[in-house]
């Protein structure tokens, strides 16, 4: 009997678990645009152009292989609007005896597709996503019996079985671990940035350009400008495009923050990544080899791999090991809600302003834009943690519940009680003023804390280190600053935290 194969809009890989071993004389497979996956949250405009364009290429490519695909295009008006929906009626239409899937990255779809053999009356198979290179038993197994969970060793196990920049005697090249201390020089404009890596957009992807102008015209967002890869062929072009101009200077610059410049160093191939387009380990060697040809430096190097084997593998596993439980995690019992302004970008704060903007045009804004300014701000202000985890989610192109969830709800907002992060990534306004030219053109003053012409990040920052002392005073990474804090005369204190108050009552106006 046919088997009915189902892949879903971030699995747009050929090798794809869920087609082993399938006949494509006999078997199916299933694409679908449905309305409960393109409207369970206010998804960006263009990560939404960005995934539909994605499937339909990758559909094409499919059948032109020769396998059957029943492909279901985005309408409001359709029939079928939800993925259980579809897959209901193919099996009605071919009957099929089973459906076959690789593991989804969302608990919200894994618990619906786990419980189709009841509902719809087959036999379901869930295969392992073998694109990862740890596997969700695996890091089960390297957690178990762990108090705290770190990343650098885990990162350190993944590199050992990759063997991604170690020698032959098991050691690391250039004899360390982690050079993310290179890694934070400030960018004055030189060198250059490059041009991001930019595709025309094709008669599918205008097509879809128009289908979410029409369909998603109240989403985040704008469709304008869209140059996103949605072929293998066009995101392995940006991978070399990246190698050849961006990682030489990516690991100086990695945590740099640019008033001008969109993009600076960065790779951008993280939605390509989480989409399928590009696979990780391959991304990764690519990299690796640019530093063995003596064509990018190891710091950059490095960096860069870290964030793919290290970081995004570790917060998979993290996400998988404690859902559901982890998504209503608030151990700082924050009650505000998202400012507005994450939405519109209207603000006076220069740095959230840019960020903010930067993300309605491109869905993207790098690391440090997500956690020093607008996470950060969230952080300080107490915003609720499933708010501004929706907003992540909603905002960015390569932004799925299993990688967006730890790093916004454990990294950002350290409202997992600091099983993620052993402390709270928060900051005055001195580190944007750092990383950053944003605070020169700032309507706020960045050397001023209590003025009411002061920079929020100052006041507020004193304002969270004083209503959370009984949660981090005994934080040894901590202690200086709760030293620091006391050291303040007490009429500079009360001048802070009167501040503070002002600014939380008046945070949309901000």
């Amino acid at each position: 009997m046919a088997n009915l194969i189902l892949i879903l809009g971030d699995q747009l890989t050929p090798d794809i678990s869920a087609l082993v071993d399938a006949d494509p004389t006999r078997d199916r497979i299933v694409m679908a645009e449905v309305g409960e996956e393109a409207g369970y949250t206010n998804h960006h405009k263009k990560k939404l152009v960005l995934l539909f364009s994605a499937m339909r290429h990758f559909a094409d490519r499919l059948e032109r292989d020769g396998w059957q695909v029943h492909y279901q295009t985005f309408h409001p008006d359709n029939d079928l609007q939800s993925l259980e929906a579809v897959v209901a009626d193919q099996l009605k239409t071919l009957g099929a005896g089973s459906v076959i899937t690789t593991e989804c990255g969302e608990w919200r779809l894994h618990e619906q597709i786990s419980r189709w053999h009841e509902r719809l009356g087959v036999t379901v198979e869930i295969r392992p996503d073998t694109r990862f290179i740890a596997s969700k038993q695996e890091f089960s197994a390297w957690a178990e019996g762990r108090k705290q969970l770190r990343m650098e060793f885990f990162y350190r196990e993944m590199r050992r079985k990759t063997g991604l920049l170690m020698t032959g005697d098991g050691e690391p090249e250039g004899g360390q671990w982690n050079f993310d201390a290179d890694n934070r020089k400030k960018w004055t404009g030189k060198p250059p940035a490059p041009a991001p890596f930019r595709v025309q957009p094709d008669a599918i992807t205008r097509e879809v350009i128009e289908l979410v102008d029409k369909h998603f015209a109240d989403h985040f967002g704008t469709t304008e400008d869209f140059h996103f890869a949605v072929t293998p062929e066009d995101a392995k072009a940006a991978l070399e495009h990246f190698i050849d101009f961006a990682l030489p200077c990516f690991g100086d610059y990695q945590d740099a923050i640019s008033d001008t410049e969109d993009w600076l160093f960065h790779a951008i191939l993280s939605p390509y990544i989480n989409c399928g387009l590009l696979d990780p380990l391959t991304v990764c060697e690519a990299a690796a080899q640019a530093w063995y040809s003596g064509r990018a430096p190891i710091n950059a190097v490095e960096g860069f791999i870290r964030q793919i084997i290290g970081w995004r593998e570790f917060v998979r596993g993290i996400y998988w090991l404690h859902m559901p439980d982890y998504a209503r995690e608030n151990r700082l019992g924050n009650t505000r809600s998202l400012p507005w302004f994450y939405w519109t970008g209207e603000t006076r704060m220069r740095c959230m302003h840019k960020a903010i903007d930067a993300t309605r045009r491109n869905a993207y804004a790098h690391h440090i834009q997500r956690l020093m300014v607008t996470g950060n701000f969230a952080l300080l202000a107490g915003v609720t943690p499933e708010e501004i985890c929706d907003w992540y989610l909603a905002v960015y192109a390569d932004a799925y519940d299993w990688v967006e969830l730890p790093n916004v709800l454990g990294m950002v907002m350290h409202a997992d009680g600091g099983y993620l992060g052993s402390k709270p990534y928060a900051a005055s306004g001195k580190y944007i003023n750092r990383m950053s030219d944003h605070c020169s053109n700032c309507h706020y003053k960045v050397n001023k804390s209590t003025e009411d012409d002061a920079c929020p990040f100052n006041a507020l920052y004193w304002h969270f280190i004083n209503r959370h002392r009984d949660q981090f005073a005994g934080n040894p990474r901590m202690g200086m600053m709760y030293r620091n804090w006391d050291k303040q005369k007490p009429e500079r204190r009360e001048a802070l935290l009167k501040r503070g108050d002002a600014l939380l009552a008046t945070i949309e106006q901000l």
